[in-house]
């Protein structure tokens, strides 16, 4: 739970000019995650999320520290890939993904927080993900780039 509000939290502030803690706890509980706001200080002190000033407006808003955050967090989103990823297909532009029962999800997330330019999207079930690339050499080379990832 704690690494899919977290992987939440770095979409909600890259979607959104979010300037308050107050304001991302509200996000995230239309989103239906039943969060306190001392928990989004602790996932903002993990994250290293930093405050900066947007060019559109004017305004202070949450944003990952260059290199920090979002490179540690997608890290440990590697590992998790690593440690719950069992099988991995390409058929034409498509990828089919098995993993350990329960972990389709995060591996999934995974997947979206490494930001691949090739990965049209994913979706994630309980053991097996779906992932559409942009076409038949994507595939190829994600699935590549996965088997390097599993080694």
């Amino acid at each position: 739970m704690k690494f899919q509000r977290q992987a939440k939290i770095l979409e909600l502030i890259d979607r959104f000019e979010i300037e308050t803690q107050e304001e991302l706890t509200d996000h995230l509980r239309a989103l239906g995650y039943n969060t306190t706001q001392a928990t989004v200080s602790r996932d903002i002190k993990e994250l290293r999320l930093i405050k900066s000033l947007s060019a559109e407006t004017g305004k202070y808003k949450y944003t990952a520290a260059a290199g920090g955050a979002a490179d540690s967090f997608t890290t440990r989103l590697r590992n998790i890939f690593r440690e719950c990823v069992t099988e991995i297909n390409a058929a034409q532009n498509m990828v089919v993904i098995k993993t350990l029962p329960g972990l389709g999800q995060a591996a999934a997330m995974a997947i979206d927080a490494m930001r691949a330019s090739d990965v049209v999207g994913t979706l994630g079930g309980d053991d097996t993900v779906f992932a559409v690339m942009r076409d038949n050499e994507s595939a190829a080379r994600f699935c590549q780039q996965a088997q390097d990832i599993l080694k």
